[in-house]
C-alpha cells in the first residue's frame, strides 16, 4: 500500500472500531499488538495508540519504548495511549476517585489547532477510563477540557519532537462522540497528510496485481460456501488467474431449500470454474444419533475436510489453497491477550494445507466484513450473493436441535423457505442482518379441523447487527409474523406451532447451538 496508519493495540474493546473509522476515511490501516509492531518506514503516515482495560499506574501496565514511535511520524494517543504518553514524558496520571464513563462535553478550548478544526464548543464526547491525567508534561500544551476532566486533549509543543503528538482522554471512534469522525479526519488528513486513496477500486486493482505476481502460472483450489467472503475472494482470484482457479461447492445436506442448485448456477454465470459435490448422505450418516451441538460442529468440519481432501486429490497441478479469511480473524489470532479460546470448530481447516501440501492464499485477509461487501460490489458480484444473510458454517445442522435426519432437514428447509421468502416479498430481508428458523426438539398439542395434532414446533429468529459480536432482535411487524406462522403451519405438514425469539446477544447467541 502507498500509505498506511498503524494502530498499536493495548487491548481496548474499541480497537477494531478505530480501524473501521480510519478505513471509512479511505485510508488503509493495520492493527498490531502494542509489543509486536513493525518498523516505521516511509509508507507509515501516522500511528494511533489505542485505549486499554489496564491502568498505566499498575505495576504490570502494558509498556512500549515510545521513542520507537514518537518523532518518526505523527502520533495520536487515545485514552490509555494518551495517559501512557503523559506518564512517559513526566506528567502525572492518577486513579480517579470515580470511573469516568459516559457522555462529556468539550466545554473549553485553550488554543486554535488544526486538530480541533470544525469541532464546536460543547461538543459531546465519550469517556471510558479509570485513570485521569492531572498534569501534562512540559513538552505539551493543553488543548481542551470537559466539565469533569481538566485534561481532555493536549498536543506536543511546536518543535518538541520531529513530528507532532496529539493525545485525547476520550474515544473519538464511538458514535457517542458526535464529531469523533471529524476529529480523526483532522488528524489523518491535516496533521498526518494522508491522501485518502484507499478505495474498493484501488483495493481490487492492487490485490489482483499482487495475486497475479504471487501465484504466477500455478493453480489454486478453493472451497466455496455460497456466502459473501468466499465468493468475493474467489472472484478476486479469478480476475487474477482465470481458470487456474478451481472451486468446490459441497452440498452437505444442510443447506437451505434449493440452495445448492441456485448458488451453483450463480457461480457458473460468474464464469467461475466450479465443481459441485453431492455429499449429503455422507454428512447425514456421520450425524446420525448425534445431539450435542459441539459434537455436531466437529463432525461437520471433519467430514467436510475428508470430502474436500478426497476430491482435491483427483485434480493435478494444484499448488495453492484459497481461503476467505477476513481481517477480524487475523486480528483475533494475534490479540494482545493471545488467541481466542472460543474459535468455533467449523472454522478450523483441520490441517488441510499440510495434508495436501498446499500454500495458502487469502485475498481478503485485510478487510472487514462491510469492506468485503463494497469490494464485491466493485467486482460486480451478483446482489443475490452479496446481500445474502450470514449463514453458519455447519448450516441447518445447528438449527436442528436434537437428531439431524434427512426428514427433519426437509421439514426445516420448507419452514425456512417460507420465512425467508416472505421477508423478501415484504421488503424486510435487507432490513434484517440475519434470519432463520430453528427446529425445536419438542412436540406440542394442536388442533386442525376437528382433529387433535401432536407435531413439532419451530422458532423464528431475526436479528440486527453490524458484525455479529452483539445483536438486537428485529422488531418485525406483528401482522407479518402472523402471516408467516399461518403459512408455515398450513403448508408444512409436521409443524403445528411457531414462536418468535426475542433474545438479544449477549446474553443469548444468534444461533441456538
Amino acid at each position: 500500500m502507498s500509505e498506511k496508519i498503524l494502530i498499536l493495540d493495548f487491548g481496548s474493546q474499541y480497537t477494531q472500531l478505530i480501524a473501521r473509522r480510519v478505513r471509512e476515511l479511505n485510508i488503509f490501516c493495520e492493527i498490531f499488538p502494542f509489543n509486536r509492531f513493525p518498523a516505521i518506514d516511509d509508507s507509515v503516515k501516522g500511528v494511533i495508540l489505542s485505549g486499554s482495560p489496564f491502568s498505566v499506574t499498575d505495576e504490570n501496565a502494558l509498556q512500549i519504548d515510545i521513542s520507537q514511535v514518537v518523532g518518526k511520524t505523527p502520533v495520536l494517543g487515545v485514552c490509555y495511549g494518551a495517559q501512557y504518553i503523559a506518564q512517559y514524558y513526566g506528567g502525572e496520571v492518577q486513579r480517579s476517585l470515580k470511573r469516568e464513563y459516559g457522555k462529556a462535553h468539550l466545554n473549553r478550548f485553550y488554543r486554535e489547532d488544526a486538530f480541533l478544526k470544525d469541532i464546536p464548543q460543547g461538543d459531546q464526547v465519550w469517556m471510558s477510563h479509570g485513570d485521569t491525567i492531572t498534569r501534562i508534561p512540559e513538552q505539551f500544551d493543553l488543548l481542551a477540557s470537559t466539565e469533569s476532566v481538566d485534561v481532555a486533549a493536549f498536543r506536543s509543543k511546536e518543535g518538541a519532537f520531529a513530528a507532532p503528538v496529539y493525545c485525547i482522554q476520550f474515544h473519538p471512534e464511538v458514535t457517542h462522540s458526535l464529531n469523533g469522525g471529524a476529529l480523526l479526519k483532522n488528524f489523518l488528513y491535516d496533521i498526518a497528510g494522508c491522501r485518502g486513496d484507499w478505495t474498493p477500486a484501488h483495493f481490487v486493482e492492487h490485490t489482483v496485481e499482487e495475486l497475479r505476481n504471487k501465484i504466477g502460472e500455478e493453480h489454486v483450489l478453493m472451497g466455496l460456501s455460497g456466502g459473501v467472503d468466499s465468493t468475493v475472494a474467489a472472484e478476486l482470484l479469478h480476475r487474477a488467474i482465470g481458470d487456474a482457479l478451481i472451486c468446490f461447492f459441497v452440498d452437505n445436506g444442510l443447506l437451505r431449500k434449493n440452495e445448492f442448485e441456485e448458488v451453483l448456477e450463480s457461480y457458473k454465470s460468474m464464469g467461475l470454474r466450479v465443481i459441485g459435490i453431492d455429499a449429503r448422505q455422507r454428512f447425514w450418516d456421520a450425524l446420525h444419533g448425534v445431539r450435542e451441538p459441539e459434537e455436531k460442529r466437529k463432525i461437520i468440519g471433519r467430514v467436510f475436510i475428508e470430502v474436500f481432501e478426497e476430491e482435491a486429490r483427483k485434480i493435478e497441478k494444484v499448488q495453492w489453497l484459497g481461503q476467505g479469511t477476513i481481517y477480524p480473524d487475523v486480528i483475533e489470532s494475534v490479540s494482545v491477550h493471545g488467541p481466542s479460546v472460543t474459535i468455533k470448530s467449523h472454522h478450523n481447516v483441520g490441517g488441510l494445507p499440510d495434508k495436501l501440501k498446499l500454500k495458502i492464499v487469502e485475498p481478503l485477509r485485510m478487510l472487514f466484513k462491510d469492506e468485503v461487501r463494497r469490494v464485491g460490489k466493485e467486482l460486480g458480484v451478483p446482489a443475490a450473493i452479496l446481500n445474502r444473510h450470514p449463514f453458519p458454517g455447519p448450516g441447518l445442522g445447528i438449527r436442528i436441535l436434537g437428531d439431524v435426519t434427512p426428514e427433519r432437514v426437509a421439514l426445516l428447509q420448507e419452514a425456512d423457505a417460507i420465512f425467508t421468502g416472505q421477508l423478501k416479498k415484504q421488503g424486510l430481508y435487507d432490513k434484517v442482518w440475519q434470519a432463520g428458523v430453528i427446529l425445536l426438539p419438542i412436540h406440542s398439542v394442536g388442533v386442525m379441523g376437528d382433529e387433535r395434532t401432536y407435531e413439532q414446533a419451530v422458532a423464528l429468529r431475526a436479528v440486527n447487527s453490524s458484525d455479529g459480536m452483539t445483536a438486537e432482535w428485529s422488531r418485525l411487524p406483528h401482522d407479518f409474523l402472523a402471516a408467516v406462522s399461518s403459512e408455515i403451519i398450513n403448508n408444512v405438514k409436521g409443524i403445528n406451532r411457531v414462536v418468535y425469539d426475542i433474545s438479544t446477544k449477549p446474553p443469548s447467541t444468534i444461533e441456538w447451538e
